[in-house]
């Protein structure tokens, strides 16, 4: 592989481990976006590959968890809303610690891919059977 494609892998991988990472913390399908970044990495690091199916299992179950009930999927929905909003609020608000669209822009951001993985997590696991 050449060396800058090789490069870009790593970088794109890393950054996706490193949102998925933030978005652990949250009640939506974080580790999802662990497994995408992993996978890029492996790309670039092929002695990665045997780490993937554990975190791909372990990402299958978390995004199951996340829409098994409606109460997790209420709470997803805040925690997303919320995001959002506190993003807008630390972009026009400028006496809120770190305030700026710099801060508001990444929590908005934080809480649109929340609301994007929520979805694909219901559409992939909730459909119904054939």
């Amino acid at each position: 592989m050449h060396p800058v494609l090789r490069a870009v892998f790593a970088l794109a991988g890393g950054a996706l481990v490193a949102v998925g990472l933030v978005l652990l913390v949250l009640p939506g399908p974080g580790l999802l976006l662990v497994f995408a970044g992993m996978v890029l990495l492996a790309r670039a690091v092929p002695a990665l590959h045997r780490h993937l199916e554990p975190v791909r299992v372990r990402a299958m179950q978390a995004a199951e968890e996340s829409v098994s009930s409606r109460w997790r999927i209420v709470g997803s929905t805040l925690v997303g809303l919320g995001l959002i909003g506190a993003g807008v609020a630390w972009g026009l608000v400028p006496r809120l610690p770190f305030s700026g669209w710099s801060t508001g822009g990444s929590l908005i951001v934080s809480g649109v891919v929340l609301f994007v993985l929520l979805v694909w997590s219901y559409r992939r696991l909730r459909r119904p059977a054939v």
